[in-house]
């Protein structure tokens, strides 16, 4: 039997209750679909901080290293504001030790979902984009500086950071409705000048058959309200990608939905619900574990290759919507554990009619 080594680092806030219902939902459809996952479990941020005085240990990092995918609950609170170094910078050190330099976030709008937007339901019908955020360079990790009263941040980009994020844009794209649109502050910063460049390049010699389109990243956020069904591939650098990421994802009425992936050239490759660590109402089992699960299919997905185990996924989350078996954030009476209860029974029910 096949077997794969997943790596979870539950994380902070509600990172370990969103965790636990990812994990039991794999193994769940791992068995049904013939295959095995075996787990091991690692502290990240400030968890870390707190067991071991670091948010990234090295022994955890060569865990990631070692396996086959990594599933992350969440990182970050204010407990944690003051520290030396910040629960984010495992997070960051994480990605950059894997080279994991795109982030790939689906949005869609399941149309049970559509009157839980914050947005008209005409609006969000039909929506269904993804966006691709290079994850590795821009100001992130850009040198840094800082005085009693002056900070500065640099964000640089070259050639090849913009490219190989790109490509992945491009042939995306490709898998879906031909469309890639590449946001950019080109009228004012010379990265984004730089990325028009590249990208309208590559789009020209190597994908003439993708219809490419550039928009300022302000007018970008302003589409995503007025009519966010005309995208379909998003491609932007990290900061942009990462303020957009999150106002997009309000369009289906709550962020704890939406999943991601953290890809690069080769295996392992990151997975994690967007919501973040949501230490509010962390500990009370009230997380929305539908963005964890999305991330779950994602991983079987583009990590693992195991398609039939994220069709499966998708169906039983699917299936819920359609019977209206949601959190209290959009709504429905299911606090997580019970979510993640609910989801398995949908992923043994349909196990005899998902059969090809």
């Amino acid at each position: 039997m096949k077997t794969y080594q997943i790596v979870l680092l539950p994380g902070d806030g509600v990172g370990p209750e969103v965790t636990a219902v990812a994990r039991a939902a794999m193994a769940s459809v791992a068995a049904i679909c013939g295959f095995r996952l075996t787990f091991s479990e690692h502290a990240i941020g400030g968890a870390s901080i707190d067991q071991y005085g670091a948010p990234l240990t090295p022994q955890a990092l060569a865990a990631c290293q070692a396996s086959d995918a990594i599933f992350l609950g969440a990182v970050g609170g204010p407990k944690w504001d003051q520290a030396v170094s910040r629960p984010e910078a495992g997070l960051l050190a994480l990605r950059k030790a894997l080279q994991v330099y795109a982030n790939l976030r689906p949005v869609s709008v399941h149309p049970a979902l559509a009157g839980k937007s914050p947005l008209r339901a005409e609006l969000v019908a039909g929506v269904d984009m993804l966006i691709v955020r290079e994850l590795t360079g821009g100001i992130y990790f850009g040198a840094r500086q800082k005085g009693q009263d002056y900070a500065s941040d640099e964000c640089a980009y070259n050639r090849a950071e913009i490219e190989r994020v790109a490509h992945i844009a491009f042939q995306q794209a490709r898998l879906r409705r031909g469309k890639l649109t590449s946001i950019d502050k080109a009228n004012v910063l010379e990265t984004s000048r730089l990325w028009r460049s590249v990208v309208s390049e590559m789009g020209a010699k190597t994908y003439p058959d993708i219809a490419l389109d550039h928009i300022y990243v302000d007018a970008a956020a302003m589409h995503l309200l007025r009519d966010p069904a005309s995208f379909d591939v998003i491609v932007t650098e990290n900061m942009f990608g990462d303020i957009l990421s999150d106002e997009a994802s309000m369009l289906p009425g709550s962020i704890g939905l939406l999943g991601s992936a953290s890809l690069g050239d080769k295996r392992p490759g990151v997975f994690e619900p967007i919501h973040g660590s949501a230490p509010d109402i962390a500990g009370q089992d009230k997380a929305n574990p539908f963005g964890a699960i999305e991330s779950a299919a994602q991983l079987f997905e583009s990590g693992l290759g195991e398609i039939e185990a994220a069709r499966r996924l998708r169906a039983a989350i699917n299936a819920m919507h359609e019977a209206g078996e949601w959190t209290a954030d959009l709504g429905g009476s299911l606090n997580c554990s019970k979510a993640g209860t609910r989801l398995l029974q949908h992923l043994e029910r349909m196990r005899v009619y998902l059969k090809r």
